[in-house]
């Protein structure tokens, strides 16, 4: 029996079926596990990540189409009349993958930099970021390809994860929510100090989106809710610096917004100027004496 079945495996037409079988089944059971552990891989994805199924079944089955590529070459190489064939298809599968390999490399850094965001979060849905030079907004979802910011005019700024991985992210909102506001205003070196320092804490605490951000032992200490000091000596102005906190990043810039015509105002009432910038130009004349003409 044993030099039947040899008898008939030399025969190249019947050793070609019984490789391309073996091959095939093979082919078969690959594709099945790999599409089974991508599934669940792709199903977690989807639910993290937020990401269109539709992509990661085209992934999937340009994975299949791999596996049974692959199973073709085998099966090319190894029946000898079929070889030189098989030898094309190789250096064709390898011109190939390097082209698909070139090409999806930066939809791979994405998916790779979406991942490390749900991993390490150095952002969340819902939080107040500044990416790079770009406008703070809200982050309003984030896929496996991009993350998607509202920004304050309301307008969408679609970043690729592996943009923003590499990018200086401020967050404002992972931790605490409040943000201290820093609202600067120069004064007449002429100006009484005291009494512009205490406006623009009347006028901060005054605000409606002020929050006292002092603990027991500020009070106790007798540290004000809004501190304000002088920070610098310019050309024409002395600047003042006020430390006022909000609730939020827009709370913030609603009031630094509101303060800039109620602070004018009350300096207005009080004598107190906000100088323009000025140079002094001194000219000289000349001394020199015109010849006489004779």
């Amino acid at each position: 029996m044993r030099e039947l079945i040899n008898e008939y495996l030399k025969n190249p037409v019947i050793s070609g079926l019984v490789i391309t079988s073996i091959v095939l089944v093979a082919c078969v059971i690959l594709s099945k596990v790999l599409r089974r552990i991508l599934d669940r891989y792709f199903d977690k994805a989807v639910t993290l990540l937020k990401g269109d199924p539709t992509n990661y079944n085209f992934f999937k089955n340009g994975v299949t189409f791999i596996i049974f590529l692959i199973g073709t070459i085998v099966v090319f190489r190894s029946i000898p009349g079929l070889r030189s064939i098989g030898n094309t298809l190789v250096a064709s599968a390898g011109i190939l993958a390097a082209i698909v390999g070139f090409a999806s490399q930066q939809a791979f850094a994405n998916i790779v930099g979406g991942v490390f965001i749900v991993i390490f979060k150095p952002f969340r849905v819902g939080d107040v970021i500044k990416v790079g030079a770009e406008n703070p907004g809200t982050v309003e979802d984030i896929t496996l390809r991009h993350t998607i910011i509202n920004s304050l005019e309301n307008r969408r700024i679609v970043i690729p994860n592996s943009i923003i991985s590499s990018a200086t992210i401020l967050n404002s909102t992972i931790t605490d929510e409040k943000v201290c506001v820093f609202f600067e205003v120069g004064v007449g070196y002429s100006a009484n100090l005291d009494r512009a320092m205490a406006i623009l804490q009347d006028e901060a605490m005054k605000h409606p989106r002020f929050v006292d951000n002092r603990t027991p032992v500020d009070i106790e200490a007798g540290i004000p809710s809004v501190v304000v000091r002088t920070i610098a000596w310019n050309e024409s102005a002395i600047t003042l610096r006020a430390s006022i906190w909000t609730n939020s990043s827009l709370d913030g810039f609603i009031l630094k917004c509101d303060l800039f015509k109620s602070v004018k105002e009350a300096f207005e009432k009080n004598q107190i100027e906000i100088p323009y910038p000025y140079r002094n130009v001194v000219i000289k004349q000349s001394n020199v004496l015109e010849p006489e003409v004779g």
